[in-house]
């Protein structure tokens, strides 16, 4: 009976070996097919390129147009804020953009968030209740951070990155798939004639495709941190020039900071200006869209005390 089931097993592996290098065989004919019509690799290059920044451009409309109607958006009457609307912009016109709408929604927690309009003005959506934490100077000081993010353009160019590195991703996945699939053919098919199907990961192939998928993946992440560590220096960045235009640093390290005390429950994707109020080690930092409150406080009021500095020896108050 014994030898009856290593029999079947054994015909199981035969016939999973078959299949896969028939996955395999017509994988690479249809690579060939296609490699044989190829354009020039310049050509191609180009066409990838083309696709990348249209599907870009195209999915950071349409998830613009979902972000605001997932927040129930309406848009703030300048006659109810008209000392906000004219730091608005000043702002804008420092900024050398053209003012964007203020559209006041409810975000989960109070927040604000930038929307560039691609070739529009683009929307600084603010969370209701930011009004009623923050002062005229702190709120005009979120808005002058968000105005940096929308003269940056920094939403779309995020979008354009992650657009890139799915089209790369697709292009690995592509020319690897051949092997992949002999190596995990070969893997369970020899597990299956050896009777332990389940050690199919232990066998030499087995191994082979970890291998050639853990260094992929590797690749991948290390690629995904690149542009985390971006997104964390755009934050900076984004705060230095709310700091310069506004001529107030402090204003916005008290806004970030009231901001996080009255942030509650889970923490979203959606905002350039998200703000974390504890870190709970390294690997989080690692893996945050955004810098540590702490940080950008501390980096504020130091700009604050050298700005005090250089008025001082200015011979201005």
């Amino acid at each position: 009976m014994r030898w009856v089931l290593r029999g079947l097993m054994a015909v199981v592996g035969v016939l999973t070996l078959a299949v896969y290098l028939a996955g395999a065989y017509l994988v690479y004919e249809v690579a060939r097919a296609v490699w044989a019509v190829r354009p020039s690799l310049s050509t191609l290059a180009l066409y990838l390129a083309v696709l990348t920044v249209v599907f870009a451009f195209v999915s950071y409309r349409i998830g613009t147009a979902q972000i605001l109607r997932s927040l129930r958006v309406w848009e703030l009457p300048e006659a109810r804020a008209p000392m906000l609307y004219r730091r608005l912009g000043g702002f804008s016109d420092a900024m050398g953009i053209e003012r964007p709408d203020v559209l006041v929604g409810e975000m989960g927690q109070p927040n604000a968030l930038a929307l560039d309009g691609g070739f529009g003005p683009g929307h600084v959506v603010v969370d209701r209740r930011l009004f009623s934490i923050l002062t005229v100077d702190e709120l005009s000081a979120i808005l002058a951070h968000e105005l940096a993010h929308i003269e940056r353009k920094d939403s779309l160019v995020q979008t354009f990155g992650y657009s890139a590195l799915q089209t790369l991703s697709g292009l690995v996945v592509v020319v690897l798939a051949p092997v992949l699939i002999v190596a995990a053919g070969l893997a369970r098919g020899v597990a299956w004639i050896r009777g332990r199907p389940e050690a199919w990961t232990r066998t030499l192939p087995g191994k082979l495709q970890r291998a050639i998928g853990g260094s992929v993946s590797l690749v991948f992440f290390a690629l995904t941190l690149a542009m985390l560590a971006h997104s964390r220096r755009r934050e900076f960045a984004a705060d230095d020039r709310a700091a310069e235009v506004t001529g107030d640093p402090l204003a916005l390290a008290r806004a970030l900071r009231k901001i996080e005390r009255a942030s509650q429950g889970p923490w979203s994707l959606l905002s350039p200006l998200y703000v974390n109020g504890e870190e709970d080690g390294p690997l989080t930092r690692l893996l945050s869209t955004h810098p540590a409150t702490d940080q950008r406080v501390e980096r504020l009021r130091e700009r604050a005390e050298r700005d005090r500095r250089l008025r001082t020896e200015r011979g201005r108050p």
